[in-house]
């Protein structure tokens, strides 16, 4: 029975938004595949993104970054984070060594801890990267002006080289200090259209938009008191933003798979991010989003959904105040584009298969 072990960072939603996709995919090709998640992730939502059973190794494999809330980051907390996290690397390493010995799978794969792609180098697993972001060029973006910095990038660097291959899902950020890097095609999930269901449930008219409001994992609060309220609009927003008028439903409360609510979904309101940006070119929805500007990756997400998909930028004032009708209505007069295909799943699934299979 093959035994994989995933890796996966707590920074948001966004990287099991492009790693269950391939490994549901994957447990198809092989269904006696065991699995273990290593991450600091809800077990929750992890059930909720990994189809069948998993083993749960509950810890954090690596930093990210430290965020003020899903558009800004705390640089300097993120220093001192990083700077702890390499304090004893060569210890925490060999902890990670022995972690992979006790679990003894076949197959590390990494989105996008580097810790254990030193330590699977060390036990003797293949490992695989994947990512559209590597923590080494992020870092470097923030903390490239504290005295650590050199020796915490050499030490990210080298573990990232560790990894059979570092597969890029597009779009992705270039990663010229990597040369184990493959591109691969988008990575999503595809959802169901239930807006009829959700529209006959919340007694809504036929008409009504569904417009899905959700800025990913890292908590931020909105207060949604300053929003105007559009007649032919239902708003779908996160429960702990704690709604209180009849224009506005929460999306918990819906009680459905989230991918489902987005394809059901006439806009997306979001940030820049691999999975709200891919999900949604993916399953057709177009996208209202607020820049986060010093984010390193978002000219490459935002330049690839201008082309691939319908979308429009506001200001995080407008997101705070709701001033957004007006781009609103442009978005939706936008001219249509089809669903991009998610097709970077099956060149992942190529990979782990034949590592999985040749160990």
């Amino acid at each position: 029975m093959p035994h994989l072990l995933v890796a996966i960072t707590a920074h948001g939603f966004g990287h099991v938004a492009q790693t269950a996709p391939v490994v549901n995919a994957l447990r198809q090709h092989l269904p006696q595949l065991r699995l273990t998640l290593y991450s600091s992730l809800p077990h929750n939502f992890l059930a909720s993104r990994f189809a069948g059973d998993f083993t749960h190794i509950v810890h954090s494999p690596d930093v990210g970054m430290r965020m003020k809330d899903a558009l800004e980051v705390d640089v300097a907390a993120s220093g001192r984070a990083y700077r702890h996290y390499h304090r004893h690397w060569e210890a925490a390493v060999a902890t990670e060594t022995r972690l992979l010995v006790s679990h003894a799978p076949d197959v590390v794969l990494a989105n996008a801890p580097y810790r254990i792609l030193a330590a699977a180098a060390r036990a003797g697993v293949p490992a695989l990267a994947m990512c559209n972001l590597n923590w080494l060029d992020i870092y470097r973006h923030f903390c490239a002006g504290l005295p650590e910095s050199t020796s915490i990038r050499e030490e990210i660097l080298r573990a990232y080289r560790n990894a059979c291959t570092f597969l890029q899902p597009t779009p992705h950020m270039p990663m010229p200090d990597l040369e184990n890097c493959v591109a691969i095609g988008p990575v999503a999930r595809i959802g169901i259209d239930r807006r009829a269901a959700i529209r006959r449930r919340l007694g809504l008219a036929a008409d009504c938009k569904l417009i899905l409001v959700s800025l990913g994992g890292v908590a931020t609060q909105i207060s949604l008191a300053d929003w105007p309220p559009l007649s032919d609009v239902c708003w779908i927003v996160p429960a702990s933003w704690n709604p209180r008028r009849h224009d506005m439903i929460t999306l918990e409360s819906l009680d459905m798979d989230f991918i489902d609510v987005l394809r059901s979904a006439d806009a997306l309101i979001t940030k820049p991010g691999y999975g709200s940006f891919v999900e949604a070119a993916c399953n057709g929805v177009p996208v209202l989003y607020a820049p986060r500007h010093d984010w390193p990756e978002e000219a490459f997400l935002v330049d690839w959904l201008h082309e691939h998909g319908r979308c429009l930028a506001i200001q995080r004032t407008q997101l705070q105040q709701g001033d957004f009708s007006g781009v609103l209505e442009r978005l939706f007069n936008l001219p249509p584009q089809a669903p991009v295909s998610p097709t970077g799943i099956d060149a992942a699934v190529t990979q782990l298969v034949t590592l999985l299979n040749n160990p």
